[in-house]
């Protein structure tokens, strides 16, 4: 059975930092497209960030480019988030998720396994 763990979430001041992690129970993680989506209230989910698993290819929302950095440790099925200069507009739950395809997928539903989520909020 295929599990997503996210962590590293909280509550953080606007222009602060915070480091997203997802750990994989997945044999093939160093084979799978990884990536990062969030979901504010009342909004739909959105894609955030992407990372393949051919070394140097990721993709990132406008809205975080220069902010965020996505990362992997396959060594450690371990999945990361960089964030920072966060402001109001990066609250949300962000979620990790997986798929077998080496392309980068943007929509939701091209993508084969999710995590939970973890909160992120930031405040004004």
């Amino acid at each position: 059975q295929v599990q997503l763990v996210e962590s590293g979430g909280g509550l953080v001041q606007a222009g602060g930092s915070l480091r997203l992690s997802c750990t994989a129970s997945i044999r093939t993680f160093s084979i799978r497209t990884m990536g990062w989506f969030r979901q504010a209230p009342g909004k739909e989910r959105e894609f955030v960030a992407g990372i393949s698993w051919r070394a140097g290819d990721t993709n990132y929302a406008d809205s975080v480019k220069g902010r965020f950095t996505i990362s992997r440790d396959n060594a450690k099925n371990t999945l990361y988030l960089q964030m920072n200069s966060l402001n109001p507009e990066d609250t949300a739950v962000y979620c990790c998720a997986s798929r077998a395809s080496i392309r980068i997928a943007t929509i939701p539903n091209e993508w084969d396994y999710w995590g939970q989520g973890t909160q992120v909020t930031v405040s004004s």
